[in-house]
């Protein structure tokens, strides 16, 4: 290859080339040593003022969907279902046994298993419910309006 000079410039990018962000300025939005950052509350924030401000029946009979009733009810949902799964179980369990003593054997291995799978089924479709829900409060208190 033989050495012709200094290549030439690259072509400006068609897409537009992305500048890295400018560096925040120095000013009050940086955290000072005399400005304590605000904590949460011990145990976190299950239900937020949007959602828990009117109550279960007020935000139930709420026809403006302004209140959340899910992260009301989330946990008592999750225990219904646990107390669900655990007496559904049982019921296989004395039925398996009444059968034949192998099935019930088999129940009472395998059941176990069977339930902490549905458990949790129930326990992330719940989370995901109330991380929308949750997420739908957070976009309600940053628009402006």
């Amino acid at each position: 290859m033989s050495d012709d000079g200094p290549t030439p410039p690259l072509p400006p990018n068609p897409y537009g080339a992305q500048q890295p962000p400018p560096p925040p300025p120095p000013g009050p939005s940086a955290p000072q040593a005399s400005q304590p950052m605000p904590t949460p509350p011990p145990g976190g924030n299950l239900a937020s003022p949007t959602s828990s401000s009117k109550g279960f029946f007020g935000a139930l009979f709420d026809f403006s969907f302004t209140h959340f009733v899910t992260p009301m009810i989330v946990k008592a949902v999750y225990v219904l279902a646990t107390v669900g799964l655990g007496l559904g179980w049982l019921v296989f369990l004395i039925a398996g046994f009444s059968e034949n003593a192998g099935l019930g054997l088999v129940v009472l291995v395998l059941g176990p298993i069977a339930v902490v799978i549905y458990l949790a089924l129930v326990r992330m479709t719940l989370e995901f419910y109330l991380a929308i829900v949750r997420m739908s409060e957070d976009i309600h208190k940053r628009l402006p309006g």
